[in-house]
C-alpha cells in the first residue's frame, strides 16, 4: 500500500531539528508547513495529520496560533486523524474544548510514563514505558468525551477522542536534540536540577526511550486502516 501522505504542521520557531526528527519517525509521505510562520495547508487532502513540539503555549495571542487551531478544527470535523506532540498534543485539546494551564515548573529530562487500558497508539509499548519531556505547560482538563491513555504523576501524557490522539512526551527525540533542549532552559528551572537531566541524557536512556517510538508506527497503522474503511459510496 502507498505510503499515507501526512501534513507535517511544524510548529517550531526554528524547526530543523524538529524536521529532522519526524522525518526520520514518520514512515510517510510528509509535507510540511511552517505553521509558526504561518503556513498552512490551502486543502484538507491528507490522511492525517501532525502537530508538533513549540516552545510556544497554546494561550498566547501570537497571530500564527488562531489560524493553525481553526485549521486543525476544520480537519478534525472531516475526521482526519490527528496526532499531536507535546504543544501539539495541548492544541488538540484546546480546539477540542479541554483547558491548558501552565503548571509553574517543567518536567524535564527521561521520565516514566503509564499507558491506560488498549489504546491502538500503544500497541505493543510496555504498560511503563521511558520518555523525553519538556514542558511546562499542561493539559489539565481533557476535552468532553475524550479518554485519557497516559499519565504519570505530573500530568496527563496522552488522550483520545474519535480519530484524534495527542501526546505529551516526545518520542521523536534524539539524543542531540534532548541535550539541545535541555541545555536551552538553563535559567529557567534550577541549576541542579538541569545538571541532573543532562546527566541523564545518556545511551542507555535513549535506548529505554526508544520504545516509546512505537506510537508512530502505530499511528501511521491507524492511518492505513482508515483508508481501508469502507465509505457510505462503497
Amino acid at each position: 500500500m502507498d505510503s499515507p501522505c501526512i501534513a507535517l504542521l511544524n510548529a517550531a520557531y526554528d524547526g530543523t531539528s524538529t524536521r529532522r526528527n519526524f522525518r526520520r519517525e514518520l514512515d510517510a509521505h510528509l509535507v510540511e508547513f511552517d505553521a509558526a510562520n504561518g503556513e498552512l495547508p490551502e486543502s484538507f487532502e491528507y490522511d492525517a495529520v501532525v502537530v508538533t513540539g513549540s516552545r510556544a503555549s497554546v494561550y498566547w495571542d501570537d497571530p500564527w496560533i488562531s489560524p493553525l487551531k481553526a485549521w486543525v478544527g476544520e480537519a478534525i470535523e472531516r475526521e482526519i486523524p490527528c496526532l499531536g506532540v507535546c504543544y501539539g498534543h495541548q492544541l488538540l485539546a484546546d480546539v477540542l474544548g479541554g483547558e491548558v494551564r501552565d503548571m509553574g515548573e517543567y518536567e524535564l529530562g527521561y521520565n516514566e510514563v503509564a499507558h491506560l487500558g488498549d489504546s491502538p497508539l500503544f500497541s505493543g509499548i510496555d504498560g511503563r514505558f521511558t520518555v523525553f519531556t519538556s514542558h511546562s505547560d499542561a493539559v489539565t482538563s481533557l476535552p468532553p468525551g475524550a479518554e485519557p491513555i497516559a499519565e504519570n504523576d505530573v500530568s496527563n501524557h496522552g488522550f483520545r477522542k474519535g480519530h484524534v490522539f495527542g501526546v505529551q512526551f516526545h518520542p521523536e527525540y534524539d539524543t542531540e536534540t534532548a541535550r539541545a533542549i535541555a541545555e536551552g532552559k538553563r535559567g529557567a528551572v534550577p541549576d541542579d536540577q538541569l545538571e541532573a537531566v543532562l546527566a541523564g541524557i545518556t545511551e542507555e536512556n535513549y535506548a529505554a526511550a526508544c520504545e516509546a517510538k512505537g506510537v508512530f508506527e502505530n499511528f501511521t497503522q491507524y492511518v492505513r486502516d482508515q483508508r481501508l474503511r469502507p465509505t457510505a459510496a462503497d
